[in-house]
């Protein structure tokens, strides 16, 4: 039997250990080690404290700032650079980013109707640490809102596109064209329903799957075995005690280069939106030079945050973003096509589940632009952005079981997807196949969403606030981020001195413009790319230890 989520806050807290994780509530199964967190770290009070993971830290840090300046200082050199990496890697690679996340989707339904999906995080009295709704708010605001703001229309609207465009191939019988599958050329209703199907797969189980192993396997190391919270924690039953040496070293440095690029390629997709809407609505040139001052505002907004803490920060910005996306979301309900967004979403989802065999089949396929240029890409994201999502989820996931965790994790923000990309996605095919409106459709990427505002009624004021979700949304992936970060750097402390999540936060808006400027939105998701591999053959090792580590537990 499923066991019902639970908002219930525990009456009596735990009590956190010298190291910010709390030992377990009832009985677990902790792991014998000698290790003791923070032993590997250099700490020292200057101007500020200092605890940092020695090893880690530096290369991580000092590959970071090497790979910075470069770029700067060669800009026109690193382009085509980024480009060939980016075109390489998913042409050659995408079946296996598409198999891996297949794993993860099967392992995680799996666990859900297996025994395993009794054990409790925490230990088996442990209890919830944050309410229902309060824990949704922080998930899903770090999980994808900047993608889902940028995506919303701009997806949809691409497939459709090029689903009515039909296939196409050049003279040697390659396929040329971006159409999902086979397309449907000429036919408007199979094109918007493949279309939003291939949208709603992109943000749909497999990419929550991919976050929800990755925060189930650090809870589990964390809270019920005892051992630090880093990434290097969950491969303990494979590596032994090799993990506290250069093994576990190179997995954490991994994570922290993930990690970063993916947060910089959202950050950088943030900045290009937000300055696109200034410019739609305020009439401000959308230049390098605006984009640089919005990444350095906000990033200043989201050093407050990270000063702030997890609870008075991070928290509290999730919940007013959480709001302000709800808010634009019935708006558009409200005053779009109603009655077409909601039959739509019953649709969609039906639509997804029919196709979904076919998009997530990696071998055979014709539409290479399709599963390359985004299937591909998609992955690699999500991949390099599960080291922070997921350490983010499972710092606040504390007290669930499993089953709970897994249901919750993978179907909630899956739905809430569907609903979004109907109301965005589908009022936009809407506007172009019903109405006859052009506008959305001829829009560059990072408009497309402002153009489809721009006909509906207040689109004033439906803009602005568009902008200001992407920059909440921005803060929030930001400071987040940085936290997860500081983390791993300081050797699994959760509660290591604030001045190194700022130097993090700082880093964070430094690569994304570094990104910005060396190559635009095709940098920056070149190295989404390039972390992202390296790290999925990591995580597909990890499925193993977390089976392991599972197994040990009482339930």
């Amino acid at each position: 039997m499923v066991e019902k989520p639970t908002d219930d806050r525990p009456n009596i807290p735990h009590v956190p250990s010298e190291d910010g994780i709390p030992a377990p509530s009832g009985a677990a199964n902790l792991i014998d080690t000698d290790y003791v967190i923070g032993q590997d770290n250099i700490k020292g009070e200057f101007s500020f404290s200092l605890d940092i993971h020695g090893k880690v830290f530096i290369i991580s840090a000092a590959t970071i700032l090497l790979f910075v300046v470069l770029t700067l200082a060669l800009q026109n050199e690193v382009e085509p650079l980024f480009s060939s990496i980016r075109n390489w890697l998913t042409s050659h690679l995408a079946w296996l980013f598409m198999s891996i996340a297949n794993v993860f989707v099967v392992l995680c339904i799996a666990l859900i109707f297996s025994p395993l999906g009794k054990v409790r995080l925490g230990g088996r009295d442990a209890k919830p640490d944050h309410s229902y709704v309060g824990w949704f708010s922080m998930l899903f605001a770090a999980g994808m809102g900047i993608g889902l703001m940028f995506y919303g229309v701009a997806e949809p609207m691409s497939h459709y596109a090029a689903s009515m465009g039909g296939v196409t191939v050049d003279a040697s019988g390659v396929r040329t064209d971006w159409a999902p599958l086979g397309g449907a050329a000429g036919d408007m209703k199979a094109s918007a329903d493949l279309a939003m199907a291939a949208t709603i797969f992109h943000w749909g189980l497999h990419p929550w799957a991919i976050y929800a192993i990755v925060a189930l396997s650090l809870a589990l190391f964390s809270y019920n075995k005892g051992l630090p919270l880093s990434i290097r924690s969950i491969f303990y039953p494979l590596l032994g005690e090799r993990v506290w040496g250069w093994p576990g070293h190179i997995i954490d440095i991994l994570a922290v280069f993930a990690t970063l690029f993916g947060l910089a390629t959202s950050l950088g997709i943030g900045a290009e939106q937000a300055a696109a809407g200034i410019e739609y609505l305020f009439g401000i040139r959308s230049t390098n030079l605006s984009k640089v001052v919005l990444i350095v505002g906000i990033t200043l907004i989201a050093l407050w945050s990270v000063l702030a803490g997890l609870d008075k920060g991070v928290k509290m910005l999730s919940q007013i973003n959480m709001g302000l996306a709800l808010l634009l979301l019935v708006f558009i309900i409200v005053v779009g096509p109603t009655l077409a967004i909601f039959t739509g979403f019953f649709k969609n989802l039906v639509t997804y589940v029919e196709y979904l065999p076919a998009l997530s089949n990696p071998f055979g396929r014709t539409d290479t632009q399709f599963t390359q240029g985004w299937t591909a890409f998609y992955w690699a994201w999500w991949i390099s952005w599960s080291p922070f999502v997921g350490m983010f989820i499972a710092r606040v996931s504390r007290g669930r079981t499993v089953r709970e965790f897994l249901i919750s994790v993978l179907l909630v923000p899956s739905v809430v997807s569907v609903l979004w990309m109907t109301t965005f996605g589908g009022t936009a095919i809407d506007q172009a196949t019903v109405q006859g409106v052009m506008g959305v459709k001829d829009a560059v990427l990072e408009l497309k969403l402002f153009a489809m505002l721009g006909e509906l009624p207040l689109k004033e004021i439906s803009s602005f606030l568009g902008i200001i979700l992407v920059i909440v949304f921005f803060i929030t992936s930001s400071d987040s981020g940085s936290l997860v970060i500081d983390t791993i750097t300081a050797g699994g402390k959760v509660d290591a001195p604030v001045p190194q999540r700022v130097f993090w936060a700082v880093i964070e808006g430094v690569i994304a413009i570094a990104l910005l400027l060396g190559g635009g939105l095709v940098a920056l998701q070149a190295m989404a790319v390039s972390t992202g591999l390296p790290f999925a053959i990591v995580l597909m090792l990890g499925c193993i230890s977390l089976v392991k580590g599972l197994m040990t537990e009482p339930r």
